[in-house]
């Protein structure tokens, strides 16, 4: 067993040994074929180099011959251009040469002409002193001859021109006031026209609701609560008077003079209405989530206006003033609405009496501003409109338009003018307003009737639109103390018979005139002027 373990193993180093010879020869014989290759490579290389390196010497030969061809002719282009241009510095030598000798003799002429012109301004300066001298003895002469100083005839030159001046300026604006007073009626009537085509837009006139319809006999219950202490306690903290009507149990009316409070009141109603949880808890939270909206909607409403307006920035308080006006009426028609027409009228006519737009539109916004506290506060609208106005630091024209608009105040700018006649066509057009003439007159005549039927009066006039009433009384009938008391007795009539809209002014007027004569002739005349 051995001996055949030795004789694998003897085996083996044969074969490894065979074997490594055989790869030997094969490697070197590898090498041998490597070095043949080789060499044959780098014969042919060789051979290949000669060749190029011939052909490279017959080509750089072949571009040198070219190269010193293409010198030489640049050479020569190059001599040719000196030539040339050696001979145009010659020509210009010559001109520059020629030129300086005509400068030499312009100098010579430019030379004796300024002597010339020196020696006759000498002439004319002496020529003007001459000329001075005699002017100033003209004027002495003139002077001693006339009896005046120059500057006495300056002055009544001056004045028989001014005169002049002043008389042509005179027939001149007589000329143009005649034309203007001519003309102005048919220019009026023509840009009211046109205002009045442009501007006011019939709108359907918003009827506000005094009442809420609660069909729910349930709720209604829950609304009124035991022995009416639920309704009593919406009426506490809206500051209205809640009342079914009498003909239909299922209408609520809410019953105040401050459309605030009505609103109010109605949207609290309406809510409690909706949710159906009726308790002091949930009227006290809808009372005041009504409060906000409301506000919140003033402040909207009045942005919306002034910024469809376009009159640039009003302080937030007053936005909430204008948007009051959205639930005041006057004679039926709405009071926002009547203010954005006669803005939007004022704005027209200005635009076409080159005035500022921006301010006519600002004051036909805010003329009738009193009106959204005139409920609330003492006064008329106009006076409240001022007030309003003044503490906003509102411009002064527009101030003036609202104190102006009813014939209060004196006008003193032209935007005021317009504002009152934006005023008298949005409210006087036909629609505008639901109150029918003759109630209208019947107002007026009642309050005249009033007046009038009082001892002592002698005649009585309803103004402005029946806003005030004017008494004119005998002064030998009544003295000052009996004055005052008849203003008040109409005051206290016409309180207790009429209904009116916000507040009428009652004047009464008594002039007392004393006249005495001193002589005879004047008493006689006196006496035939009293007969006559």
């Amino acid at each position: 067993m051995l001996y055949i373990v030795i004789l694998g193993v003897i085996a083996a180093i044969i074969g490894v040994s065979c074997g490594v010879q055989l790869q030997k020869r094969h490697f070197q014989q590898e090498i041998d074929d490597a070095k043949a290759t080789s060499a044959k490579m780098i014969a042919e290389a060789q051979a290949d180099a000669k060749e190029k390196s011939a052909k490279i010497l017959a080509d750089g030969k072949h571009q040198t011959l070219d190269y010193k061809e293409s010198i030489e002719e640049e050479l020569d282009g190059y001599q040719t251009d000196n030539v040339s241009r050696q001979n145009r510095i010659e020509q210009r030598q010559t001109g520059l040469k020629q030129t300086e000798d005509r400068l030499d003799q312009l100098h010579q002429r430019l030379a004796s002409e300024t002597h010339q012109v020196n020696e006759k301004k000498d002439a004319i300066k002496a020529l003007r002193q001459t000329a001075d001298d005699l002017s100033r003895k003209r004027v002495e002469t003139l002077q001693q001859r006339g009896d005046m100083t120059l500057d006495q005839a300056k002055h009544e030159i001056l004045d028989q021109l001014r005169v002049a001046l002043d008389r042509e300026k005179d027939v001149e604006l007589k000329y143009q006031d005649d034309e203007a007073q001519v003309n102005a009626p048919k220019l009026a009537k023509m840009m009211a026209d046109d205002a009045i085509q442009r501007g006011p837009v019939d709108m359907p006139r918003e009827h506000i609701e005094h009442a809420v319809q609660i069909n729910d006999g349930n709720t209604k219950q829950k609304l009124i609560g035991k022995d009416a202490q639920n309704i009593r306690y919406i009426e506490s903290l809206t500051g209205t008077d809640l009342v079914f009507d009498p003909e239909d149990a299922h209408l609520l009316h809410v019953v105040t003079q401050d459309p605030l409070r009505r609103e109010v009141a109605k949207k609290v109603i309406t809510n409690l209405v909706v949710t159906k949880q009726i308790n002091p808890e949930s009227i006290e939270r809808q009372v005041e989530t009504a409060q906000t909206d409301l506000m919140n909607e003033l402040r909207r409403t009045g942005e919306k206006v002034v910024g469809s307006l376009h009159i640039g920035w009003m302080h937030p308080d007053l936005l909430k003033i204008i948007g009051r006006l959205k639930y005041r009426t006057s004679y039926g028609q709405n009071v926002l609405n009547h203010s954005v027409e006669v803005a939007d009228i004022a704005w027209m006519l200005a635009s076409e009496l080159g005035l500022n737009v921006k301010i006519a539109k600002r004051a036909g916004l805010l003329h009738d501003i009193g009106k959204a506290i005139d409920r609330e506060v003492d006064g008329t609208h106009v006076e409240l409109g001022v007030k309003i106005a003044e503490a906003y630091n509102e411009d002064p024209q527009v101030i003036n338009s609202i104190a102006s608009h009813h014939g209060d105040v004196e006008v003193t700018t032209p935007i005021a003018h317009l504002v009152a006649a934006g005023d008298s066509i949005s409210g006087g057009r036909p629609g505008a307003r639901s109150e029918s003439v003759e109630e209208y007159v019947n107002r007026l005549k009642s309050l005249e009737r009033i007046a009038s039927s009082k001892p002592g009066v002698k005649e009585s006039y309803a103004i402005q639109a029946g806003r005030e009433i004017r008494i004119m009384v005998d002064p030998k009938r009544l003295d000052d103390e009996q004055n005052q008391k008849l203003a008040n007795e109409v005051k206290n009539e016409i309180e207790n018979e009429l209904t009116y809209p916000g507040k009428i002014k009652v004047t009464s007027i008594r002039d007392f005139k004393a006249i005495a004569y001193v002589g005879a002739e004047r008493k006689k005349l006196h006496r035939r002027l009293k007969k006559a």
